[in-house]
């Protein structure tokens, strides 16, 4: 009797589905030590670029600033913001982005025990201490503007510093080329990484997707690389559903490379997709990709990351992926999440984190499809389950932020004698400022939030801090 490939094709998802369901628990001996944030609604330290957006809204609002965290030592972090604020509607023909540019910013994070009768056994303090602006010396496409209405995106600031400034603007490509075009100056960045030596960071994307260094010090991009053609898209918009609808392969609109990662020798980045390719089932899949860059010789393998269905059986429904964290040079931390919580106006259900390691796992560079891939998914085990942690301290789940986005391990803390790893969690907050946050000690608006974990060795065996230069 001749095979029903469809019939094929469901039988693995539900083998693969069936074994994310029978997932252990998380590990009990991860716990919430500290939280507190910075509010959205004051400016950053780039007073150049404080004029008005197309859209009205400050060049220079620190808004959102967790689509990515890095740890650089010495009590330091590197937050990195998206794309910019398109919280605003003024023009729909580009997705309402604007001009804004591509930045990082500078943190110091300071981690004291709390006083007698505390919640929490940390008090975290947040100083903001720089903003550093991402640009290249290399000639890059702003777009007409013609179509929208609108200027080119290049900034104004290009000229003042002679130099070529990322934008969140989403008409600024050129549609001759594929997406992955490196310059292109549309960028919406998502992860964050520290080189070893401190001197350069890594930055993943979703437009493209790109992955790109940029000397930390002065934020000029001094290095690329260009992933498989499968991850671009050969039909380009400004509007982020007409480049879904007419494209038949590559990354989904604004579901690109969302995760980066470092092993802790320096010599690897590990990129992870948001979403499935669209050739892999796209939004509705269960598996996505995970993209291994070797720093040295630019070899780039793929392996397949399966998603937890948190729909049922009959329908079946994915999160996102939004950070991986090397926890050594082949075991990592994914983050998982919905798009429900503070923020959002509604209630968080699924903010889960899990291990897993890529010793054994079969590249998936020449695989494509959703079945085909399924087989070649790497395992994975729960390591912190963020909703369930946070509600355990009070927490309610419609406080918890919709988009807990960025993931990085930390300093280590003494708790009750004992050393402690620390993992930090932030979020992103789209750029909306005036939302009350009540988890903010003041209450006043404050949704970028840094939660603050707590594990021991037992917790996450074979864990290796990054060899970072003092």
């Amino acid at each position: 009797m001749d095979e029903d490939p469809h019939m094929f094709k469901q039988l693995r998802l539900t083998v693969a589905i069936s074994a994310l369901i029978a997932l252990p628990a998380a590990h009990a001996g991860v716990d919430l030590i500290a939280v507190d944030g910075l509010s959205a609604s004051q400016s950053d330290l780039s007073a150049e670029t404080a004029a008005p957006l197309e859209n009205g809204v400050a060049g220079n609002l620190l808004g959102g600033l967790g689509s990515g965290i890095a740890y650089a030592g010495n009590g330091i972090f590197l937050a990195l913001p998206d794309r910019g604020p398109n919280a605003v509607s003024y023009n729909a023909a580009v997705d309402d982005t604007t001009s804004y540019i591509d930045r990082f910013h500078t943190i110091r994070m300071t981690l004291a025990k709390s006083a007698p009768g505390s919640s929490l056994p940390f008090a975290l303090t947040p100083v903001l201490t720089a903003t550093t602006l991402l640009h290249t010396s290399d000639k890059l496409v702003y777009g007409d503007g013609v179509s929208a209405g609108l200027a080119d995106g290049a900034p104004a600031l290009n000229a003042t510093n002679a130099t070529h400034y990322f934008t969140g603007r989403s008409d600024n490509f050129n549609p001759a080329h594929l997406s992955t075009q490196p310059l292109d100056a549309r960028m919406d960045p998502e992860s964050i990484r520290v080189s070893n030596d401190g001197q350069s960071i890594f930055v993943s994307d979703e437009y493209g997707p790109y992955v790109y260094r940029f000397d930390r010090a002065t934020g000029l991009r001094t290095g690329k690389w260009t992933l498989p053609a499968k991850f671009a898209v050969t039909n380009l918009s400004a509007v982020g559903n007409d480049e879904i609808a007419d494209n038949t392969a590559g990354r989904v609109a604004n579901k690109g490379m969302e995760g980066l990662a470092i092993t802790p020798d320096g010599k690897f980045l590990v990129g992870a997709m948001q979403s499935p390719l669209i050739q892999d089932g796209a939004t509705a899949a269960a598996c996505t990709r995970l993209v291994k860059i070797d720093l040295t010789t630019g070899l780039i393998k793929e392996y397949a990351y399966p998603l937890t269905n948190i729909g049922t059986a009959s329908k079946p429904k994915y999160p996102t992926v939004s950070d991986i964290v090397a926890v050594n040079d082949h075991a990592f931390l994914v983050d998982e999440r919905d798009g429900k919580g503070f923020g959002d106006g509604s209630t968080a259900a699924f903010k889960m984190v899990y291990k897993i390691d890529l010793n054994g796992a079969t590249p998936v560079g020449k695989v494509t499809g959703e079945a085909q891939l399924a087989p070649f998914a790497v395992a994975k085990t729960p390591f912190l389950d963020i909703v369930a942690t946070l509600g355990s301290h009070g927490i309610a789940a419609t406080e918890i932020p919709a988009k807990l986005e960025g993931l990085a391990f930390g300093p280590d803390v003494v708790i009750a004698g004992v050393k402690k790893h620390t993992l930090f969690v932030a979020n992103d907050n789209d750029f909306i400022p005036t939302v009350t946050d009540s988890l903010h000690p003041s209450g006043a608006a404050n949704p970028n939030e840094f939660f603050v974990f707590a594990f021991g060795y037992n917790d996450l065996p074979g864990y290796q801090a990054q060899q970072l230069t003092p």
